[in-house]
């Protein structure tokens, strides 16, 4: 499940944004209204989707519950900021340490990787969440509805404070 700790450079995303939280998905909304203007957007880098989760920077996720709030994005990689279609937004992903894992499953199944993220690989490694977004790399393998779906999930850490390594 554990692919590998990855240095990203900063990249630049366009797409569309909505606030929930797990109580109230909105993710299948999000994504409805994202993907048929998907074609509106110039400059595209590569043919990967991106599913990126901003957290408020006060969070400590030992309070992360099914009722926290987050900002949830569905988007693209662009090589540049120009001729933005109207009602998307930009973001700049700020480059940085990331843990990547590879989630195989239907979308049902995720929670099932973030627990073993959290509760497991985290906790026993030598790294703690970084203040960054979260994202998923919905490739070529991604089909959400199919058992054999695949798509990597990047985590922003950092070298623990209280390393006593």
């Amino acid at each position: 499940m554990h692919l590998r700790i990855e240095t990203l450079p900063e990249k630049k995303l366009v797409g569309k944004t909505l606030r929930m939280c797990l109580a109230k998905d909105q993710t299948h909304q999000l994504w409805s209204g994202f993907m048929p203007e998907r074609n509106l957007i110039q400059n595209k880098v590569g043919t990967d989707f991106l599913s990126v989760q901003l957290y408020d920077p006060a969070l400590s996720f030992n309070d992360f519950s099914p009722q926290t709030e987050f900002a949830k994005c569905a988007m693209v990689e662009v090589s540049e900021f120009k001729n933005i279609p109207r009602g998307m937004e930009t973001l700049t992903l700020v480059g940085g340490l990331y843990a990547v894992f590879l989630h195989k499953g239907r979308v049902q199944d995720f929670p099932k990787t973030m627990e073993y993220v959290f509760g497991q690989w985290l906790p026993n490694s030598n790294y703690e969440v970084d203040l960054r977004a979260h994202f998923e790399v919905l490739g070529a393998q991604y089909k959400p509805n199919s058992g054999d779906s695949e798509e990597e999930v990047f985590i922003p850490i950092r070298l623990c404070n209280n390393n006593s390594l």
